[in-house]
């Protein structure tokens, strides 16, 4: 397996290339040149445990860089921390499966991707003579899990950007209050969107970014999105018994990371019907998804901050997909966003993104209803995240089994 960048420069790339580069240095994003499929493996992975299923996965998209022997114990060594022995397990609450991501260190689903990040880093850094240095943006639970997935790790030193006092009072404590060396936390006036695109900047100015040995731990990084693939295989099978089964997943979206890897996962053989992206009022996807506008508005403050997001990162990728792997339409596409903050696609390519994916916004107002009915009605606590999805999963008329991504700790 090698990847190349959306924008077309940056090809040919190893694995480890990939990972340790984060960002393209020509501006794009890092993808595999093709997805394996993998049907033909239902039947033996059925039974593998959620590190097992994981290096199974992981091994198609490493290029054949990082041997059997040494990659599963590192896989092992990732999820020692996890408080339950599935990871990811899958509870059926009422008509839909809740597949449950909080029960990593930090209580978020970015846990399951940067646990494991720290390791590989540490891993690939072992081989080379310089550190490498992360830079990196949160809303909150990227930096919380970033930081507890890397603090303590050899030749990596952290710097994570989150916006002041719009982050959770529990994630902004689990940031500054790690006192590892190789951990600094920045706070910034403005928004996410704002520390989003100081660390693009940074990583933009090549000089800077070769001579100081810039990486990345946001969801630009291809480890991140590859981690998070396996636990849309690992839910089907908790769900499943046939391995013809279709299911939908219904993910709270704010930079298209976890709902991406969704997507990946139906790319390589995995029977999804619809994806479903619920996203609070900065709507820019749903907006998308409806009528194919894509278009920045302000950030809005909701009631789960994590989401709040305008200008998606991962977006890019997916745009790639859509443009028929054509890096030259979609720098095109890219360069109109950067001039006008607005795309507008048409019937044909709207329809193509309905096929896979629909789309709901759901407002605080309708988050607060969530939590309560849901309680009332099933004894089961909803975070205002997880609220989304399960909210605009009921928006949503599936005829096929939902498991909505439950991503944070309702605590």
């Amino acid at each position: 397996m090698r990847y190349s960048s959306t924008r077309g420069q940056d090809k040919n790339l190893l694995f480890e290339e990939a990972v340790m580069m984060g960002l393209a240095d020509d501006g794009g994003l890092l993808v595999p040149d093709d997805f394996p499929q993998v049907k033909n493996k239902f039947h033996e992975w059925r039974a593998l445990s959620f590190s097992e299923l994981s290096l199974e996965i992981m091994l198609l998209f490493t290029s054949g860089r990082i041997p059997r022997e040494e990659f599963a114990p590192l896989l092992q060594r990732s999820y020692t921390n996890f408080r339950h022995p599935k990871i990811t397990p899958v509870k059926s609450v009422g008509k839909i499966h809740i597949l449950e991501l909080f029960h990593g260190p930090t209580f978020a689903f970015k846990d399951v991707a940067l646990q494991f990040l720290g390791n590989l880093f540490e891993c690939f850094l072992a081989k080379r003579d310089h550190p490498l240095r992360i830079i990196g943006a949160t809303s909150g639970d990227t930096g919380s899990a970033a930081i507890h997935g890397l603090r303590g790790k050899n030749g990596v030193d952290v710097f994570m950007l989150h916006p002041k006092g719009r982050v959770s009072p529990i994630q902004e404590l689990q940031m500054t209050t790690v006192l590892d060396s190789n951990i600094h936390n920045l706070a910034i006036e403005g928004s996410f969107d704002d520390a989003q695109a100081i660390v693009k900047a940074l990583f933009n100015d090549q000089e800077f970014k070769h001579s100081y040995h810039l990486g990345s731990v946001n969801s630009i990084n291809w480890a991140r999105i590859l981690a998070q693939i396996v636990y849309y295989f690992y839910a089907w099978f908790q769900v499943t018994r046939d391995n013809s089964e279709f299911v939908s997943f219904a993910v709270p979206t704010g930079n298209f990371g976890n709902v991406l890897a969704g997507y990946y996962a139906k790319r390589m053989g995995l029977p999804i019907d619809k994806l479903v992206v619920g996203t609070n009022e900065n709507d820019i996807l749903h907006r998308f998804f409806c009528n194919g506008e894509y278009k920045k508005t302000a950030v809005k403050e909701t009631l789960s901050p994590s989401m709040d997001i305008q200008i998606s990162s991962n977006f890019e990728r997916y745009l790639f997909e859509l443009a028929g792997r054509s890096s030259e339409q979609l720098q095109s596409w890219m360069d109109d966003f950067e001039s006008n903050s607005k795309l507008a696609f048409g019937k044909d390519l709207l329809k193509k993104a309905q096929n896979d994916f629909v789309s709901a916004l759901v407002n605080d107002e309708e988050i607060l209803e969530m939590v309560s009915r849901f309680n009332q009605e099933n004894g089961y606590l909803l975070d205002p995240h997880s609220a989304v999805g399960v909210r605009a999963a009921e928006k949503n008329d599936i005829p096929t089994p939902v498991i909505c991504l439950a991503c944070a700790h309702p605590a």
